[in-house]
């Protein structure tokens, strides 16, 4: 289990991370979400201890993750532009995590092959693509306890994404945590998530509960109904002539029988997915007209 407390960073005046607290279940996918800036790639760098925190701290089975070399070994932390030294070969890669983790020759070959990976080409010739599937390839192929990936899905065409949730789902016993925007890749594999806004945790928790108390709506009246009549928070509301569409949070029984007593002609429920509720987030607080 992963427990983040209090967690804090600032860069001179500039507060990017403020008291966060997170809990992360074992053998779990949990994504990271948040606009750009929110503080999504501070949080896994201190979480890979590639960056201190200023205050609180980061723990792995109750164990604090700073300087904490043997604790280190369990986790692979994957940046969203990962360094390699000049002249570096994926064989070289190979050889490298061979030496720190249990490396899984046989699947790393399978993705070798699927990938069309080129061992003994230098990493700096692959293109962006490319190199996000070597190093995701490399990341499962290490079979950690902890997987860190920052923009996972960013730059890989479908088969590549569809390759790596299978890639990341098949890791029994691992815990993931993936930041992206890609929502409805994550939306596919995560159990939890944590929503980042200006560098604090605005929601978190199981991921399909959330979305099942969240709900949208259109619906059709005789005459137009201003929103003032609605009685419920609407986390977004169109209105369109006689029609009207919100996504709403809470109960569907008392939001649909709230509904009702305006006398609509017409009304219909439609699914919410992940993505829509992150934008409906933040729409909500000003990042969106």
């Amino acid at each position: 289990m992963i427990e983040i407390k209090g967690l804090g960073k600032s860069y001179g005046p500039k507060k990017v991370l403020e008291k966060v607290n997170l809990t992360v279940p074992d053998a779990s996918v949990f994504g990271l979400v948040g606009i750009n800036g929110a503080g999504k790639t501070t949080l896994l760098r201190m979480m890979a201890d590639v960056l201190r925190p200023d205050e609180g701290t980061v723990e792995y089975d109750g164990e604090n993750i700073a300087g904490n070399a043997k604790k280190r070994k369990e986790l692979f932390f994957l940046p969203d532009d990962p360094y390699y030294a000049a002249g570096t070969t994926v064989e070289k890669l190979v050889e490298l995590y061979k030496s720190f983790y249990s490396f899984d020759d046989e699947l790393f070959s399978r993705y070798e092959k699927l990938f069309s990976l080129e061992r003994r080409t230098p990493v700096r010739n692959f293109s962006k693509g490319m190199k996000r599937q070597a190093f995701a390839a490399l990341a499962i192929a290490c079979r950690p306890k902890y997987l860190l990936l920052d923009e996972a899905f960013d730059g890989l065409d479908p088969l590549a994404r569809l390759e790596l949730k299978r890639g990341i789902i098949s890791l029994e016993g691992t815990t993931a945590v993936i930041s992206s925007h890609s929502l409805r890749e994550l939306e596919d594999i995560c159990s939890g998530f944590a929503l980042l806004d200006g560098g604090a945790v605005a929601d978190a928790g199981d991921l399909s509960e959330t979305l099942e108390r969240v709900h949208k709506f259109q619906a059709a009246f005789e005459e137009p109904v201003p929103r003032e009549r609605f009685p419920f928070e609407c986390l977004s509301f169109e209105s369109e002539g006689r029609v009207v569409r919100f996504v709403v949070r809470g109960g569907r029984e008392e939001i649909v029988s709230a509904l009702k007593a305006l006398s609509p002609i017409f009304v219909e429920e439609i699914k919410v997915d992940f993505e829509e509720l992150f934008l409906c987030e933040v729409k909500s607080r000003g990042y969106l007209s």
